[in-house]
Order: C-alpha cells, then sequence, then structure tokens
C-alpha cells in the first residue's frame, strides 16, 4: 500500500509539472539540474524560442537554480474574460488592435505595476470602462477570442505597452510622460 501511494504522489508530482500555469499562478520555473530550455518548453507547451525571449535570453544557458519566467497561460474562464474586455475595449478597431489590447492586459499581469493574476489586472479599479459600465459582461466575438490566442502566443516578442488609450476620447497628463510604443488605428500604446 506504502508502495502504491508512494506511485501516486511521484505520478502526481510529475503531471502537475508539465501542467501549463494558469494566470492566477505565478508563472515561474525553477531550473533543475539537467533542464535544458527545449524541455521547459516542450513541458509548458510553449517554443523554446518564445521562453528565451520571454526571459530576454540571446543563449540556450541555463543554470540550476535559476528561475526562468513562463508565459501568461489563462484557462477558458480567464480567456473568455480577457476576451470580453478585448471585444469591449477595441470593439469596431482592426484584428491588430485586438491582439495589441489583450497583449497589454497580459503584459500588466507580468509586470510589477500591476496585480500578478489576468482577473486582478482586468478587474483592477479604474482601469478599464468596461469593467464599470458593464459592457466586459456581453460576448465576444471570433475576432476578439482570436486576438487573445495570437497574443497568447505572441508574449515575449512584443514592445512591452502596459497602457493604450484613445486620446479623441480621453486626456491623462500621466499617460502623456509615458513613452509610446505604437499607434494602431485610434488607440495609442505606451509603456
Amino acid at each position: 500500500m506504502k508502495k502504491l501511494l508512494v506511485s501516486v504522489f511521484t505520478l502526481a508530482s510529475l503531471i502537475g509539472a508539465a501542467t501549463p500555469v494558469s494566470a492566477d499562478q505565478p508563472a515561474k520555473h525553477t531550473v533543475q539540474k539537467g533542464d535544458s530550455l527545449y524541455e521547459i518548453a516542450n513541458d509548458y507547451g510553449i517554443s523554446s524560442h518564445q521562453l528565451m525571449a520571454i526571459n530576454n535570453k540571446r543563449s540556450h544557458t541555463i543554470y540550476p537554480g535559476e528561475t526562468i519566467e513562463l508565459p501568461v497561460m489563462p484557462n477558458a474562464n480567464e480567456k473568455d474574460l480577457l476576451s470580453r474586455l478585448v471585444e469591449a475595449e477595441a470593439k469596431g478597431e482592426s484584428y491588430a488592435g485586438k491582439v495589441a489590447v489583450a497583449t497589454v492586459v497580459l503584459n500588466r499581469v507580468e509586470s510589477e505595476l500591476f496585480p500578478d493574476s489576468l482577473r486582478g489586472v482586468i478587474l483592477q479599479e479604474y482601469q478599464f470602462t468596461p469593467v464599470s459600465n458593464g459592457q466586459i459582461n456581453k460576448p465576444a466575438s471570433q475576432e476578439s477570442k482570436a486576438a487573445v490566442e495570437e497574443a497568447l502566443d505572441y508574449q515575449g516578442y512584443d514592445n512591452e505597452s502596459l497602457f493604450f488609450y484613445n486620446p479623441d476620447k480621453a486626456y491623462s497628463a500621466y499617460l502623456s510622460a509615458k513613452e509610446v510604443t505604437t499607434v494602431i488605428g485610434d488607440h495609442v500604446f505606451l509603456r
């Protein structure tokens, strides 16, 4: 019986090590002796190139004890929430604009300036108008859902935008002091 329990515990530990991380869980991996970037990426279902990009690595060299940042990997409910936010925030914008809005939210999860969960970032008070006016409760279009999927695949390759706004609809002295990273449609993206 004891051997069976140890075997079950060992199997559960191995399965848990390779399970994608939810956006509400820490997105980090501690390198163990014998690990490689390729194996870590494979365990989490991402490419080694994306893992390198997220960690600003120029080579595949890693060391035991090193902490590797992982991309945000939301569950189905978190993806739906993000898709609904993208739909409400970027309705009428291009597909690229929708991807950029989703990317801002994902970047905020990774930033020390914002909550460290997807839900926390989206529901943070005074951040997204659709949360306060209820527009986030409307269903997302297929295009917004696809934009979220692309933003998830694009993590690590972006220009680190943390903010966006439409200067025709809002003015912010705080945002005007930030560095513009790109302009897509009516939205200005900044870091």
